[in-house]
């Protein structure tokens, strides 16, 4: 650590509350002359309703980094949500800071998010100070690099972009050759969870963030779910993170990628790693997370086998890149983007879990007590049902962004709006990604003792997915009708009997009708 005690000209820097990476070339050195500035704002609680425990966990890690910035010497300036000065928005705080302190340069790292993105340029073009911008040091490519990889094509496939990301950064390579001969072992990795099996018990921490959650209270911010203040299960810092990062390497790398898409009632975490919170709040990055999981391959190759750790190191130098490519190569448009011109309300018992639906009330259940639910039950349990039953794109984004802890913009949006919802018409997806119930009955063991029948189409108790999946597909078919990787579906539907179909659209229609007493 370098320190300056020069005087240079008074320099004040914005720290977001995603922006918490330690390594960061801004902290190599400590000069007195340069104040980092972080703020608990209610622009940022109040854009949507969030979960109890995204505010708390934010709040949380800003305040363990502010520490960690004053132990090393640095000059803090931290905002706390009901202090009495704190104008509530970076722009005014801001302000009233560059005037009070005579502050002559303003600084900030390249935000995430478009919305920050664009009030940060407005911001700098509003002072007379002179401003700089700098990368986060966080992501493995560029916010462009994706729009230029593709540049000139109509499909973003991710898998191109995948085999790039792995040439480039020399990931699971053998020359230009990936390890093995084969680029991605997904076939293997769609086990359904044996019936007697008992998954690893994750590993969970025990924060106290009543402080926080009291103030939060005491503000009046609108939230969503629950919290067990004193036994805070999320990492708030780099330790914590780290720590976490060594669990999953070490307790369940080996049988993460066999059962990634698996479900199973009461069990929230399974094998996942659960480290997108600490991630996208970058207290860890992503090249030290898959290096962490590369090694402990290299040590115990006879204990992990192969497809566990590509189908890891994927999500992470494949998906989470290229969403985030897509994301800064559409936006702002994709944010308003609603193929099917789908518009109605996403149903009461999203936001209370009240439903008779087994898998759906677990998966909203799980989320409203941890902010957490792992990829498939949010793209084919919770999207899944929201998809076939026409709710506007906007609604389920407000649902997603608000729900889960590690929900930031950049990655809920494309992962929501995308990949979930079609709403985009195929740029992230080939497909739009719907099931009736037999897929949720292969994957998870939810069916077996809910009120619904999955072997039911159509009467009291058939499974609603059943009859809302032909829906979907009959109502969408001049958009869908030709797409070769759902031909299949559509030979079934036209070989139908006319009277089933018209049982099958009732039912449906029924359904929609009374979707808050399903």
């Amino acid at each position: 650590m370098v320190r300056k005690t020069k005087q240079m000209k008074k320099t004040i820097r914005l720290i977001l509350g995603d922006q918490l990476n330690i390594n960061h070339s801004w902290y190599q050195t400590v000069d007195d002359s340069v104040t980092y500035v972080m703020m608990e704002i209610r622009s940022e609680t109040d854009y949507a309703t969030h979960h109890i425990q995204k505010i708390a966990g934010f709040f949380a890690a800003m305040q363990e980094f502010a520490n960690e910035l004053r132990k090393q010497n640095h000059q803090v300036i931290y905002f706390q949500l009901n202090d009495e000065n704190n104008l509530q928005s970076f722009d005014k705080n801001f302000q009233f800071l560059i005037k009070k302190e005579n502050f002559a340069h303003f600084d900030y790292q390249l935000p995430d998010e478009y919305r920050l993105d664009q009030l940060l340029k407005n911001f700098c073009n509003s002072l007379s100070i002179t401003t700089s911008v700098t990368d986060s040091e966080h992501f493995m490519s560029s916010r462009s690099e994706l729009g230029d990889f593709f540049e000139g094509k109509k499909t973003f496939l991710m898998e191109s972009f995948y085999h790039m990301m792995r040439k480039k950064h020399n990931v699971l390579m053998q020359g230009d050759k990936p390890l093995t001969g084969k680029w991605n072992y997904d076939g293997e990795n769609r086990k359904k969870l044996p019936k007697d099996h008992k998954p690893t018990p994750p590993l969970v921490f025990k924060n106290d963030v009543s402080e926080i959650v009291a103030e939060i209270n005491k503000a009046n911010i609108k939230t969503i779910g629950t919290i067990d203040a004193k036994n805070f299960v999320w990492p708030i810092n780099r330790t914590q993170s780290l720590e976490l990062l060594d669990f999953f390497a070490t307790e369940c790398l080996a049988l993460f990628g066999s059962y990634q898409d698996a479900m199973t009632p009461n069990e929230w975490s399974l094998y996942h790693a659960r480290l997108s919170f600490s991630m996208n709040c970058k207290l860890i990055s992503p090249s030290e997370v898959i290096n962490r999981a590369i090694q402990e391959w290299e040590n115990r190759p006879e204990e992990i086998e192969y497809n566990q750790l590509e189908g890891f190191v994927r999500q992470i130098i494949g998906w989470r890149e290229y969403m985030r490519g897509i994301y800064w190569n559409k936006m702002p448009d994709y944010a308003t983007m609603n193929y099917f011109n789908h518009e109605n309300k996403l149903p009461d018992w999203f936001w209370t879990g009240k439903t008779k639906m087994n898998c759906l009330k677990d998966a909203i259940n799980q989320s409203l007590d941890f902010a957490y639910a792992h990829h498939i039950q949010r793209l084919m349990i919770t999207g899944n049902f929201a998809l076939l039953a026409g709710v506007h794109p906007d609604e389920v984004d407000a649902w997603y962004l608000g729900i889960y802890i590690d929900a930031i913009e950049w990655v809920e949006i494309t992962n929501t709006r995308g990949m979930s919802q079609f709403a985009d018409g195929g740029i992230v997806g080939t497909k739009p990604y719907v099931s009736s119930a037999s897929y949720i009955d292969k994957m998870s063991h939810y069916c077996g003792s809910c009120y619904y029948k999955k072997a039911l189409k159509t009467g009291d108790k058939a499974c609603p997915f059943n009859s809302l999946y032909w829906n979907f597909y009959d109502k969408n078919e001049d958009k869908l009708g030709k797409n070769p990787r759902i031909g299949m579906m559509y030979n079934v539907w036209r070989k139908m009997q006319p009277e089933a179909k018209a049982e099958l659209l009732l039912q449906a229609d029924y359904y929609l009708k009374n979707i808050n007493d399903l």
